[in-house]
C-alpha cells in the first residue's frame, strides 16, 4: 500500500553491538545482507503489525530514517520539493529493491521514500 511508512534505519558507529543489543532486548531476528556494512531486521511475523528495517554502519546519515513506500518516486521528489522539502540523494535504482531516494522536510528531518520491486 504506497504513502505509508515501510522500513526504518538505525545508524550505528558499532553495528554488530547494535544487532546484539536489539537481539537481546526484543529478540529481533537480524541478518547481515551479502557483504554490507547493513543488517536487515525481521522484527514480527507476516500479518502483524509493525515494518521491517535495517541496521547499518553510520556514514552520511546520522539518525533514525523512516522510509515511505511510494508509487512513483519521481513524481514524489517533486511533490516533496513543491512543499518545501529538499533532495538530498537520489533517487536511485537499488538492485533487488527498488527505487529509492533521501529527502528532508522543511525542519530538515530526513526520510526516504521507495517503489519496491514486485515480491
Amino acid at each position: 500500500m504506497p504513502n505509508r511508512v515501510i522500513h526504518f534505519e538505525i545508524p550505528a558507529e558499532d553495528p554488530e553491538k547494535i544487532v546484539k543489543f536489539y537481539q537481546e532486548v526484543f529478540d529481533w531476528k537480524i541478518k547481515r545482507w551479502e557483504d554490507q556494512d547493513y543488517w536487515l531486521v525481521d522484527n514480527g511475523k507476516v500479518g502483524e503489525y509493525g515494518i521491517g528495517g535495517a541496521i547499518y554502519k553510520k556514514d552520511w546519515m546520522t539518525t533514525v530514517v523512516n522510509t515511505v513506500g511510494v508509487d512513483d518516486v519521481d513524481a514524489y521528489v517533486e511533490k516533496v520539493k513543491a512543499a518545501g522539502g529538499e533532495l538530498v540523494r537520489g533517487p536511485m535504482e537499488i538492485p533487488k529493491v527498488g527505487r529509492h531516494a533521501v529527502l528532508k522536510d522543511p525542519e530538515g528531518t530526513l526520510f526516504g521514500i521507495i517503489k519496491p520491486l514486485p515480491m
